[in-house]
């Protein structure tokens, strides 16, 4: 096969998103995305969901709590991976289809030396993970449990990300949803082995949950090596860390990172507060964050979509079509928006019903899912933008909107908040969208930054 051909393979087998269309690529390729997303917040669902109708309060309040840790440190390890999405998509959009292989190989080495210290931070920190959340007393032996049990595991979550962060830097969305998709599968039905059946409560949840991962990273496996790769990979590229490579990964990766830490640890601290606030509080807010989870899955989608399709563009030196890539993802994100907002405050009591079926559980999940109501059209214009800035490698404007949301607004107004006579989850919540406010006028502070830079 000469030159040209070889060409024309990759093409076809990798997401060239720097011709054509805009909108119909950038849909084709960000909702295999959403799927992906959605079945994955199902692991966590589906944990709630069966614990809430088989298990007790407390039980809940240890998934909701344990799970949020467990997710928080997730976040961190997908900020980090999109340092590989971002520098694959740019090395695929020059042409310099070589340097993938060696970049594949240290992201690896690099990953999984991260892997093996959180697998025993997590694991052997599970009790002071869960003191510090202020676990409620009922529910300490049920956070800790989750957490240990999904630390022992966390390699394999770790695993699981590097590898759709790869997939996505290539432009292939879809290989990663058919793993997930199975794994989702197998974990609605470990749920129900292990909590229905064995009546192991939070723990069992999270049994379950570690061995879906599981499967999914060996079915992604699988298909990579019955598919192949669109580019030359070979062994030594899994034996030599390069540090240029490495240190490209980190630069755009950790800013990222930083961000979804300190992000997520502002929420943290609301759960903190709320935890404060006796079980059913607890109960209702993780209940609530569930269902988060999946109406905020169409922006997350497009902020993942917006950071693979910029980064070829970037590097295939096509701004401007990048520029109109962030229009249209907001545009089409924001209809998205409307109709999920009106649904989900018309709908709250419902949603929150799906998790349990304790009446002032669903009532605690409801008022402060009023909250993220509100959230829901503000974020499809942030992640929109966040995307963006990923996609050009910027992430450290990322970090600072992020950073700058979480600790000057959320935080504070959380507080303000819980230390009203009769404390109101709504007004606690409310952090939340105002937040969004100040990150979004950051946001485009940013951008005119950019490209008077790139003038």
């Amino acid at each position: 096969m000469g030159k040209t051909e070889i060409r024309a393979e990759q093409k076809r087998r990798t997401g060239n998103f720097t011709e054509g269309s805009i909108i119909k690529p950038l849909l084709a390729f960000m909702l295999p995305v959403l799927a992906a997303m959605f079945l994955q917040a199902m692991y966590g669902a589906v944990d709630l969901m069966v614990v809430g109708h088989f298990a007790d309060a407390s039980e809940v309040s240890g998934v909701s709590t344990g799970s949020q840790i467990t997710q928080t440190i997730t976040n961190i390890i997908t900020g980090f991976a999109m340092g590989i999405t971002v520098v694959i998509g740019q090395q695929i959009g020059a042409g310099k289809t070589r340097e993938v292989g060696r970049t594949i190989g240290t992201g690896v080495l690099l990953f999984g030396v991260i892997g093996i210290v959180l697998t025993a931070v997590i694991a052997f920190g599970a009790g002071a993970l869960a003191k510090m959340m202020n676990a409620p007393e009922e529910a300490f032996r049920a956070t800790r449990g989750y957490i240990f049990i999904c630390g022992l595991g966390f390699i394999v979550i770790i695993g699981y990300n590097l590898i759709s962060s790869i997939f996505r830097g290539i432009g292939d969305s879809k290989t990663p949803l058919i793993a997930v998709m199975i794994a989702c599968i197998c974990n609605i039905f470990g749920d129900l082995l292990m909590v229905a059946v064995f009546h192991l409560g939070a723990e069992g949840a999270a049994i379950a949950t570690v061995a879906a991962q599981l499967i999914s990273v060996i079915l992604s496996l699988v298909i990579l090596k019955r598919r192949g790769l669109p580019f030359e990979v070979h062994k030594e590229d899994f034996l030599h860390f390069e540090g240029k490579t490495a240190s490209r990964i980190v630069r755009v990766g950790i800013p990222i990172a930083l961000q979804d830490f300190l992000v997520s640890l502002s929420f943290l601290v609301i759960l903190a507060i709320v935890n404060s606030l006796g079980v059913t509080a607890s109960a209702g807010v993780g209940v609530a964050e569930k269902v988060c989870a999946f109406i905020m899955l169409i922006p997350s989608a497009f902020m993942q979509a917006m950071s693979a399709f910029v980064a070829q563009n970037v590097g295939a030196g096509k701004l401007d079509r990048a520029k109109k890539t962030l229009v249209y993802g907001i545009g089409i994100s924001l209809l998205f928006g409307v109709v999920i907002s009106f649904f989900t405050f018309r709908f709250r009591m419902n949603l929150c019903g799906i998790f349990t079926t304790d009446p002032d559980v669903i009532a605690a999940g409801a008022e402060y899912l009023c909250a993220y109501a509100i959230d829901c059209i503000l974020t499809c214009f942030l992640f929109c933008f966040i995307g963006y800035f990923n996609g050009l490698g910027e992430t450290a404007l990322v970090m600072i909107q992020g950073v700058a949301g979480a600790f000057a607004v959320r935080i504070p107004v959380a507080v303000a908040m819980s230390r009203k006579p009769e404390p109101s989850l709504f007004k606690i919540g409310l952090g939340i969208p105002c937040a969004t406010v100040l990150q979004i006028i950051i946001c485009l502070i940013c951008y005119r930054y950019v490209q008077k830079k790139a003038v």
